[in-house]
């Protein structure tokens, strides 16, 4: 890298006569070609502050965050039309989030709003005491007084502020609630019957658990409905969203919500994936071993949402975090920020990203230094590659393009992983959702993209389109309905490879459902499932025919095969055969690698505990954008439990054409003549802005300037002859800084 300063121009004036005159377009608030004001946002973020320069991130759209803030950040000081006209003000498309099961609903909970006190609608637990999510915050029990709040106090006021997108944010229940007076209510009113307390059998555990999912879904039917008929009363056509984690997360973290259901729901219009560290790194179980399996974990968990919304072509956005709840050494933060990002890509059907959440806190507020007492704001070289990466997301391409391995594969699971998880009955346990991880961690981690299938879905016809394989068990879950079992025996006679995995012997075997109640004489779920294949319950053979496909038996539950050493080997010589078979003779390709071409953007993940150690090379030239110094290598070697995010040079095919090709700043208000090329570059205030640009040639001229027209003399550049790029280096600012190149 060089320092290198201005050097005289030609004509110096005469040539800046029109980059002058653009500028007084640059310095409006609102202008025609900012990229930023979009009806059909790509990029957003999330933040319950006024608009500050320090958080100015430039996504296509600011979601601002409740009528009254975020509970975590106390009394709000701007209220809440005044911080959407701060963003507004400052060229953002506003959206609206809000949360449907906790909030700063203090009017709500302190009577301020009824006249009646609702702390009591708390979710409680066993021993009497109220699941919080903050002072005076309780998780909600979503009765028709809460709904009736939501609809007048936050809807309304939210749609007469003029914000048409609304996200209703994160409908959780926790599995250890289920006693308050409002719960017991609602199953009086549902069931028909006095309420039971869930630790009693597992019959009543499973019908609390579906309360909780009726309850939460019916709510946000009510309000996504509300909300969509109050807006056109005022000319707005209004969308709803569901910010939620994933099922994978809400089934191992023991939390019933709607998930899946929602998807069919018309006044739904799509999902945020809210995928972070924060849930990637929940330990998981695998050859024996209990540790953190960030990457792994986060590439399930954003299958598992493009499971839920893909057949229904819901609208859906992956969120990753730069940091997290917990606390945290800033080092920590960006390993695994890195291994959650690298995962959302590996999915190229999506495109739409939270880029952030609540970016007052990733830039504002100071944390752990590793290995010391000490706290520092967010470290320069981490937020640039940050913005670099989130960057990289507005221009991020879906694709046709397909992770390498079998992607064929697919394991099924539905709402009900989130009935049965607590508490513990009859001794049987399922220890860190390893029922689930038995059955994706052995392929994950053997370099198979594995896909999953949400049984809710099995009526769309895409849903099973591009898999030839579908793993089940019913170890850890249970069949909504017999058309379940209806609908894969359609695909399994019209050539299929289901294999069945489970002792079912769990307690949950055994409740009261459609399986084994009126017409119904099953003993287990399964047991209607083979018969519905023609093929009754024997256990005597492990494989059948049916149709073109194949049903295959392995009679273990899959936690067995994570929660000891070496356990898996039967579990994949059946995935073996049916493949072997299915194939004419091939063989499952198994590797310790995920690897992805998106449009120019190489993706790779290279996993430990796999078949080797063996390090992946990917040939250059390409650009690293997690390295914040934006190298070009002739070549990138990724190891085990690392990722890897390239650019790749020879994507390139207009070389002569001027391009920003990675920048830790949005690009905008690109201007090209035969022999120049200039653009402006907006991040927040007090970061480091490093870009790397595609020239026909060297620049003879660098001119760069801030939004009052002063020349800046402080940057840094190099110019790399090999790939005719040239490197920059320069102080960010929320206002523009215009690059000015000649050649």
């Amino acid at each position: 890298k060089s320092s290198t300063k201005p050097k005289p121009m030609k004509n110096q004036y005469f040539l800046l006569i029109p980059l002058l005159l653009g500028l007084s377009c640059h310095n409006q608030k609102l202008t025609k070609e900012t990229d930023i004001q979009k009806e059909n946002a790509k990029t957003v973020f999330q933040t319950s502050s006024e608009w500050l320069p320090e958080i100015d991130i430039r996504s296509d759209a600011a979601i601002v965050y409740g009528v009254n803030g975020n509970p975590s950040d106390g009394k709000q000081k701007t209220t809440f039309e005044d911080r959407v006209k701060s963003w507004r003000d400052h060229g953002y498309t506003t959206h609206f989030m809000t949360g449907i099961a906790w909030g700063s609903y203090q009017d709500y909970f302190l009577g301020e709003w009824d006249g009646k006190n609702h702390l009591g609608e708390g979710q409680v637990e066993k021993d009497g005491d109220t699941i919080w999510h903050g002072h005076n915050v309780p998780y909600i029990v979503p009765t028709t007084d809460f709904i009736a709040y939501l609809k007048k106090t936050v809807v309304e006021k939210v749609i007469d502020a003029g914000i048409s997108d609304i996200y209703l944010e994160e409908p959780e229940f926790w599995s250890r609630s289920g006693y308050s007076s409002a719960f017991k209510k609602e199953w009086q009113k549902y069931y028909g019957f006095l309420w039971r307390p869930q630790h009693e059998s597992p019959e009543n555990t499973y019908l609390s658990n579906k309360l909780k999912y009726e309850l939460y879904y019916n709510a946000i039917k009510e309000v996504s409905t509300y909300a969509k008929e109050y807006g056109k009363t005022k000319g707005l056509a209004v969308k709803v969203y569901i910010p939620t984690h994933s099922l994978v997360n809400y089934s191992s973290w023991q939390i019933v919500s709607p998930e899946a259901s929602l998807a069919s729901l018309p006044s739904i219009d799509g999902y945020i994936a809210q995928v972070w560290t924060g849930t990637s790194r929940e330990p998981t179980y695998f050859n024996g071993l209990l540790r953190e399996r960030t990457f792994e974990n986060a590439f399930l968990e954003y299958g598992s949402m493009v499971s839920m919304t893909a057949p229904t072509n819901r609208k859906l956005f992956f969120l990753t975090d730069p940091i997290e709840d917990r606390r945290k050494t800033w080092e920590d933060y960006k390993k695994n920020y890195e291994a959650t990002f690298t995962a959302q890509l590996l999915y190229p059907g999506v495109s739409n990203y939270e880029v952030m959440p609540w970016p007052e806190r990733i830039y504002t507020k100071p944390y752990q230094v590793a290995n010391s007492d000490e706290r520092i704001l967010i470290p320069k070289s981490y937020s640039t590659q940050m913005q670099v990466m989130i960057n990289a997301l507005n221009d991020m391409p879906t694709s046709n393009n397909v992770v390498s391995g079998s992607n064929e594969i697919g394991v099924l699971m539905g709402n009900s992983l989130m009935f049965q998880r607590f508490p513990t009955h009859n001794g049987f346990e399922d220890p860190q959702f390893s029922n689930f991880y038995g059955q994706t961690l052995p392929l994950v981690k053997r370099g198979i993209p594995v896909q999953t299938v949400h049984m809710e879905n099995l009526s769309y016809e895409a849903t099973l389109r591009n898999i030839k394989f579908l793993i089940m068990s019913y170890s850890n879950m249970k069949p909504t309905n017999s058309k379940v079992h209806e609908e894969l025996e359609k695909w399994v006679t019209n050539g299929g490879i289901l294999i069945y995995v489970g002792a079912d012997d769990d307690p949950y075997q055994q409740v009261s459902e459609w399986w084994n109640t009126r017409e119904n004489k099953y003993t287990t779920p399964s047991a209607h499932l083979f018969k519905t294949l023609n093929i009754g319950s024997s256990n005597n053979k492990d494989s059948y025919d049916i149709g073109k496909g194949t049903l295959y038996i392995l009679r273990e539950n899959p936690k067995e095969f994570v929660l000891n050493k070496n356990a898996d080997t039967d579990y994949l010589n059946i995935l073996k055969t049916a493949y072997h078979k299915a194939t004419n003779g091939d063989e499952l390709g198994l590797k310790n690698n995920l690897y992805l071409q998106r449009g120019p953007y190489k993706i790779a993940s290279v996993m430990d505990e796999s078949i080797s150690d063996t390090p992946l090379i990917i040939k250059g030239p390409v650009i690293d954008l997690f390295d914040p110094a934006l190298p070009v290598l002739t070549e990138k070697i990724v190891s085990p439990n690392t990722q890897a995010f390239l650019y790749d040079l020879t994507a390139v095919t207009t070389k002569n054409e001027p391009k920003v090709i990675a920048s830790a700043s949005r690009i905008s208000n690109h201007k090209t003549t035969k022999n120049s090329y200039s653009f402006i570059a907006k991040s927040p205030l007090n970061t480091t802005n490093v870009m790397r640009i595609l020239l026909p040639r060297k620049p003879s001229e660098t001119t760069i300037f801030d939004s009052k027209e002063r020349i800046i003399t402080s940057y840094k550049s190099s110019w790399d002859t090999k790939t005719n790029t040239l490197w920059l280096e320069f102080s960010n600012s929320n206002e523009g800084i215009t690059v000015n190149l000649i050649w």
